[in-house]
Formats: structure tokens, C-alpha cells, sequence
């Protein structure tokens, strides 16, 4: 199956510019490879998590700007790894929600592990513990974010989803911040250009902060919902 082909039977309908026009093109390169073999799309989301690894490595054995221009190419690896199984569980038609939480899960450990060693590579190279403490904050709430979400999107606590019409769009700044937000949530979009510059706290400070607030927003609407007297 060639790469075109793949590309346009594993589009989706929205995608974010770094996805469709930079990741998923060359996912569907690596795939016109694999596309026809028994390589199923859960191996490849546990081996982008394996390639993230090796990008963490570097970031944390390799000193100077080639440790960060190193780690920041494998670590984009790995991200168009994770563009590449949902292509192929679309191109064969075999999504499932049990893939989609796999790759998922992977996310997060990823996120975890990335936002960790950048946090200590930092630290290291200024040889100042305030990066450390920033990433330690941004770690409980990256995984306070994490687990409010997966708490709400419980089927218990969800409920029917609802229909698209009864589906509010945010409008005017509040949409303009949330699409801001959204950019800094994947910083695989960014994190290459830190890197390259020589400057991960571009990476760290935004991030840190967007997680922050949503975790915030998001456990102030769990505190209202269940917080009132019955």
C-alpha cells in the first residue's frame, strides 16, 4: 500500500497543522513499509513509548546542544510513531476503544517521563533547584489532570453523550485561549523548537502552567458538581 494512499484513508476529519502536514505524512511513509505485514497497531504504541525512552536518555546521559538536538529528533520519532498506529488501525479498520486507551496511557507515560527528565536536564545545566521544583509541581498536575479526566469521562459519571446539536462551541477570546492552551498541551508541536534553541524552559514554563490550570478548572467543576448538599 503506498504512503498516499495511506495518508488519505487515515486522515481525520480535524487535525492540528504539526499532525497533518509534519507527523502523519511521514507516518504513512514508515507504514507503506509495515502496512501489509502482522505488525499490529498496539506494537507500534509500545514502541513508541520505547523510543520516547531512548529520547529521555539522551536528554539525561548526553551533555550540550547536541544532547538536546539528539534527544528532541528520537523523541519526535517516537511522536510519529504515535500518529502511525491510529492510521493503521483505521487503514484496516480495527480501532477500538481498547487501543485508543492504550495509546492513551502511553501518552501519559510519556508526558510524565518527558516532563521529568527535561525538569533535571535543566536543573543540571543551570545548576539551579528551582527547575526541579517547577517540574515537581508540573508533575502533580499533569497526573491530578490526568486522573480528574479519566474520572469524568467514566461512563458512571459521564452518562449518554450527548448529541452534537446540544454541543456548546466556546466563542470570541474564550475560544482563542482554549486553542492557545491546546497548543502548549502538545508540546510535541513546540518541543523541537526549544530544543533547537537551546532554551527547554520554553518548553517547561507553558506547559507546566497550562496543566496547572486545567487542573485547577477541572477539580472546581468536580468540587461544584459533587460538593453540593443533596
Amino acid at each position: 500500500m503506498r504512503a498516499r494512499e495511506i495518508y488519505t484513508k487515515s486522515r481525520k476529519p480535524s487535525d492540528i497543522f504539526w499532525n497533518a502536514y509534519v507527523c502523519r505524512p511521514v507516518a504513512a511513509l514508515l507504514l507503506s513499509f509495515v502496512a501489509n505485514s502482522r505488525i499490529t497497531p498496539n506494537q507500534i504504541t509500545l514502541a513508541s513509548l520505547f523510543v520516547a525512552g531512548c529520547a529521555v536518555a539522551l536528554w539525561l546521559a548526553v551533555p550540550g546542544y547536541l544532547g538536546l538536538v539528539l534527544g528532541v529528533l528520537v523523541f519526535e520519532l517516537s511522536y510519529v510513531l504515535d500518529c502511525a498506529d491510529g492510521m493503521l488501525a483505521r487503514v484496516r479498520g480495527i480501532a477500538s476503544p481498547a487501543g485508543h486507551l492504550l495509546d492513551f496511557l502511553m501518552d501519559e507515560l510519556k508526558a510524565f517521563a518527558v516532563l521529568a527528565a527535561i525538569s533535571v536536564r535543566l536543573a543540571a545545566d543551570h545548576d539551579e533547584l528551582r527547575y526541579l521544583q517547577i517540574g515537581l509541581f508540573g508533575l502533580v498536575m499533569l497526573a491530578s489532570g490526568t486522573a480528574l479526566t479519566t474520572f469524568l469521562r467514566r461512563p458512571e459519571i459521564a452518562g449518554p453523550a450527548p448529541a452534537p446539536a446540544t454541543q456548546a462551541r466556546a466563542l470570541g477570546p474564550i475560544a482563542l485561549l482554549e486553542r492557545i492552551a491546546k497548543f502548549f498541551i502538545h508540546y510535541p508541536s513546540y518541543i523541537w523548537a526549544a530544543a533547537l534553541a537551546g532554551r527547554l524552559e520554553f518548553y517547561l514554563y507553558p506547559y507546566v502552567i497550562v496543566n496547572a490550570l486545567y487542573a485547577a478548572r477541572t477539580l472546581a467543576g468536580v468540587a461544584l458538581r459533587f460538593g453540593r448538599a443533596r
